[in-house]
């Protein structure tokens, strides 16, 4: 068993990403105030209230129960929630909280879906799993549903363990390779009149990032010449109702660019099996030059020449060392994405835009 030395996401966060994908009102953390702060500040920005039962020293020799309960009414009567969540942690694990035995003694109103989650759950897919099937169990979404998504994350995590961060004992972050040196290798390829697959083969809300490349190289196409393909598994009828939105926002902004013939390959929770049919369309076009954007390890098939963009400091040097010396970084595009609605700039497809402007070659 390869054992992993970089740091890797937790069990507790994808539970509460999930929790944000079910469109729940509000998530208690229980646990310290600390655990989880940063991405806890990020699902703000999305719109979902984040509370803490700011577990202390105390709570952990005498039980924190009385603390779950006053916080789930005091969220109940301050903002009446129709659906909250609640999160174990690692120090709720430890002192052998029962959050089913809380959410009863409070009594409360709103639907509530406890997770008994913690950092020593595993891959970071078991906390979306363990969501999953609460959220089954309280009939908030089909079993259907519910097996359909356990399907893909279990795909994802071993396409992770295959080739991906998880496959590599240690990765040191990197940034990737410049963005100039591919802007200039892609605006060389439309002027001599040559085919660019763009495939977008993205992780729910990064999309929103990464699709801005089709905006840009269509934008250099129509100035330069040459022919685009443009590949993604934006299906607006999969997934989530959350993530039905942000593939209906994307297409829509696509649109108004213009760009409206697009392979879809699945949804954009879909990204492990939709990379296998990127990489089918891919072989198809026979493009000369190849843009893959979000995960691209997902597809089967890579060529060395190909341009990876990315959001993982540690895909990137996985990439590189792997050859594909054309990897870019587009690092901060989930913090970028939180909040927005609607397509955002991306530094590649900025460069793409600066070169064909100021006519770099």
């Amino acid at each position: 068993m390869n054992r992993v030395l970089h740091p890797r996401p937790n069990p507790i966060i994808a539970a509460m990403y999930t929790l944000r994908d079910l469109d729940v009102d509000l998530i208690i953390l229980h646990g310290p105030a600390g655990c989880g702060f940063m991405a806890s500040r990020r699902l703000e920005e999305a719109g979902v209230k984040v509370m803490t039962t700011g577990m202390q020293e105390n709570d952990l020799i005498f039980g924190a129960e009385e603390n779950l309960i006053d916080v789930l009414r005091t969220v109940d009567r301050d903002f009446t929630p129709k659906t909250i969540g609640i999160i174990g942690t690692c120090a709720s694990m430890i002192i052998g909280e029962n959050l089913d035995s809380a959410v009863r003694k409070a009594g409360i109103r709103a639907m509530v879906l406890p997770v008994d989650v913690h950092g020593c759950s595993g891959a970071n897919t078991n906390g979306a799993i363990r969501v999953l099937e609460v959220a089954a169990s309280k009939g908030l979404i089909p079993v259907h549903e519910c097996e359909r998504q356990k399907a893909m994350l279990t795909k994802a995590t071993a396409i992770e363990k295959d080739r991906g961060i998880t496959s590599r004992t240690y990765l040191e972050p990197s940034n990737g390779a410049t963005k100039l040196a591919v802007a200039l290798k892609i605006t060389k390829a439309l002027r001599e009149g040559q085919t660019i697959a763009v495939t977008l083969n993205a992780k729910k809300e990064t999309a929103y990032g990464f699709a801005d490349i089709f905006r840009a190289v269509e934008m250099a196409k129509r100035k330069l010449g040459g022919r685009t393909v443009c590949i993604a598994n934006l299906d607006r009828t999969v997934g989530l109702p959350r993530i039905r939105r942000y593939s209906e926002d994307i297409l829509r902004d696509l649109g108004g660019s213009g760009i409206t013939d697009i392979q879809i390959t699945g949804g954009l929770d879909e990204y492990p099996i939709a990379g296998e049919k990127a990489a089918d369309m891919l072989d198809a076009v026979d493009a000369e030059v190849r843009i893959i954007a979000g995960l691209p390890h997902s597809l089967p098939r890579l060529r060395r020449d190909d341009v990876l963009v990315t959001d993982q400091p540690r895909e990137l040097r996985n990439y590189l060392d792997k050859g594909f010396q054309n990897s870019v970084g587009e690092i901060s595009t989930h913090a970028d994405v939180m909040s927005t609605h609607s397509i955002i700039d991306s530094e590649l497809g900025n460069t793409i835009r600066e070169v064909v402007e100021k006519d770099y070659r």
